[in-house]
């Protein structure tokens, strides 16, 4: 919840209820997993409709074909975004929205820096912003009140809701970030007649966010990959970025500049193996894991392991590096195991399938 909550925290959900003006019995409990959620779509005890904001999960998920599949199962997908994503394609209803150039409003920084952000220009005729989105369906299901569509109120909101929490937000006021070029968070409203609290640049100088004020260690013990090479699947896959392309490509891949420094897909494999494969830069690989394959053309690098390969994640189609990756949960944070994978590596066999 705001302010980096527990919902597990009786005191955290009424102090939250108290701010929204519900019961606090009514905020929900610890959810699903993103990848959990993502399975149960379109299933009798799943999410049966689902509103996307921003994101393209039929390119960014594991087991992207079995999401997909997933996503077309729903009785109703709305898509909210600034491009037509492959999700988008997917779905029943298409809400376009302002990109970050054209609305107001704050960002936090990776430092806890809270700065402002203002419109460069107005969005295209037609397209709202998120918060615009949400004021109007929340008011189409009978909740006119209660989900503002300016940015100033939906901060003067999370001042108030994460007032007292680790990540308090309560002093900082839009006026204050306008002055202070910035104020980072922790900070408390402060006493009257009192300075207000500075802000807390650095933090866990002299407490920790506990309740005791001291640090918490967690013992760990390794274990291997859900999955481990074996005679079917000899090899290592690991995934990742390249430079030129951001996240599921969805924006990038319209830029001509980006698409020139970095054109698709491709297969990152180590010379010996190149060798015993008899591949050269530039044939085209299927790699197959037990989820499905995806084919690329071959880079050939002594900078890779000899019994792993890499490909990167930005692209759909034929090339989608995640049709093999493995939905296996860390059994602690709930993130799929995206970093490795079994794989087998073969010439492609040229069939249309495997033709981007």
């Amino acid at each position: 919840m705001p302010g980096y909550r527990s919902l597990e925290d009786p005191a955290a959900r009424a102090h939250v209820a108290g701010v929204w003006g519900v019961p606090a019995d009514s905020l929900p409990g610890p959810g699903r997993s993103a990848y959990e959620l993502l399975d149960g779509l379109g299933t009798a005890g799943g999410v049966r409709a689902l509103l996307l904001m921003g994101s393209n999960p039929a390119v960014s998920a594991p087991h992207a074909t079995h999401v997909t599949a997933r996503l077309r199962a729903l009785d109703h997908l709305v898509v909210c975004d600034v491009v037509r994503s492959e999700t988008a394609e997917l779905a029943d209803v298409v809400l376009p929205s302002a990109q970050w150039a054209e609305e107001d409003g704050t960002m936090t920084n990776l430092e806890g820096r809270v700065i402002l952000r203002r419109a460069a220009l107005p969005p295209p005729p037609g397209v709202r912003t998120d918060l615009a989105i949400l004021h109007a369906l929340a008011a189409r299901l009978g909740v006119p009140d209660g989900f503002p569509a300016a940015a100033e109120e939906v901060f003067t909101e999370l001042r108030a809701a994460s007032a007292g929490g680790p990540a308090d937000y309560s002093g900082i006021t839009y006026d204050r970030v306008r002055a202070e070029d910035g104020v980072f968070w922790p900070c408390p409203a402060g006493e009257d007649g009192k300075p207000p609290h500075p802000g807390t640049p650095r933090l866990f100088l002299d407490r920790f966010a506990t309740p005791d004020g001291r640090a918490r260690f967690a013992d760990v013990s390794h274990r291997p990959a859900a999955e481990e090479p074996d005679d079917g699947y000899p090899l290592r896959l690991t995934t990742g970025r390249v430079l030129a392309q951001y996240q599921s490509g969805a924006q990038t891949r319209r830029v001509p500049g980006l698409n020139r420094a970095a054109p698709g897909p491709f297969v990152e494999l180590h010379p010996r193996l190149a060798a015993r494969l008899g591949v050269v830069d530039g044939d085209r690989l299927t790699v197959t894991s037990r989820r499905g394959r995806a084919t690329a053309p071959a880079r050939v690098t002594d900078a890779i392991r000899p019994d792993t390969v890499f490909m990167p994640f930005h692209w759909p189609g034929p090339g989608r590096a995640n049709n093999l990756t493995n939905p296996a949960l860390d059994p602690v944070s709930r993130m799929p195991e995206f970093k490795v994978c079994a794989v087998r590596v073969e010439k492609a066999d040229g069939s249309p399938e495997e033709t981007p």
